[in-house]
């Protein structure tokens, strides 16, 4: 028989404690439906900031250097990062289901290293990003490029379709050959993926302007690690860009490319969530591969 006596006793309403509701750290993301802010929760720790880890590279030029094993190279690397960059294939078929990482899913493609890399179409279904379990998706945006009204469509129809099934869409921004990276081109390229709604931008770092660049832009924008560069040089190329107001990096060939991939890894974070500077944080590499040069 049900302690009625015992159960009505035992209630506490907090009388006199106002109910309070956390709001986000993720710039622009306040007025998000619950889903939405979630996921992004997920990707984004308390401090509004993420480590990510790309690894989607062979989806336009195969077997990547560093990439030829994800099982071997990436998977122990994986729960060092707060959301991991990769195609839906190589989740499916290498990445353990039970890791508890954020998963960020290619979500446009097409064209080969052969081809015109901007003629991009949508290469998956928003239905499917959800059975993946995706905290979100990956768009490649051609602002400039020969097939930029086309790129630019991909992005919009993965919002329509995010939004309705509450998965957030990281636009990309791919920068062609004979365009220049700076924070004109940059501020311009992120500002337009933002306006069209986008939750999320990934952009490279460029010396002259980048405040400008995170600042003009409405939604968190994420630092893209590009080529590879020797350790010292990535670090500081990754503590400017948070110290100019970048919400995270999301770093692969820096990482998965070096002689010691968990040290670098290790390094990025401090330099992301512990405020380390570049020198503090390449210290750190150094004694954790064990002095490794590269």
């Amino acid at each position: 028989m049900a302690d009625l006596e015992g159960n009505i006793d035992s209630k506490d309403f907090g009388l006199g404690t106002p109910q309070v509701t956390a709001g986000s750290p993720v710039k622009g993301a306040g007025q998000l439906d619950f889903g939405m802010r979630h996921r992004l929760s997920r990707i984004f720790k308390d401090d509004g900031r993420t480590v990510m880890l790309a690894f989607d590279h062979g989806y336009f030029q195969g077997p990547t250097s560093g990439l030829e094993r994800v099982d071997l190279n990436i998977v122990p690397l994986a729960p060092q990062a707060d959301a991991l960059m990769a195609t839906r294939g190589v989740l499916r078929s290498v990445v353990p289901a039970s890791l508890d990482t954020a998963l960020v899913v290619r979500a446009s493609g097409g064209p080969s290293i052969l081809k015109d890399l901007s003629d991009e179409r949508i290469a998956m279904d928003m239905e499917d990003a959800a059975r993946i379990d995706a905290a979100a998706v990956a768009v490649q945006v051609f602002i400039g490029g020969e097939q930029e009204t086309q790129s630019v469509h991909n992005l919009t129809q993965q919002i329509d379709a995010g939004l309705r099934l509450g998965i957030p869409v990281l636009g990309v921004t791919a920068v062609g050959k004979e365009l220049t990276r700076d924070s004109r081109y940059l501020g311009l390229a992120t500002r337009i993926i933002a306006e069209l709604g986008a939750q999320m931008v990934k952009t490279y770092y460029c010396p002259e302007g980048f405040e400008q660049v995170t600042a003009g832009c409405p939604v968190p924008v994420i630092m893209a690690g590009g080529k590879k560069l020797p350790s010292l040089e990535a670090l500081t190329m990754a503590h400017r860009a948070i110290s100019e107001g970048a919400a995270g990096v999301d770093m692969g060939r820096n990482i998965f490319q070096r002689k010691a991939p968990a040290a670098m890894i290790q390094a990025v974070r401090s330099v992301v969530h512990g405020g380390a500077s570049a020198e503090e944080a390449h210290a750190e590499y150094r004694e954790l591969s064990g002095g490794a040069e590269d």
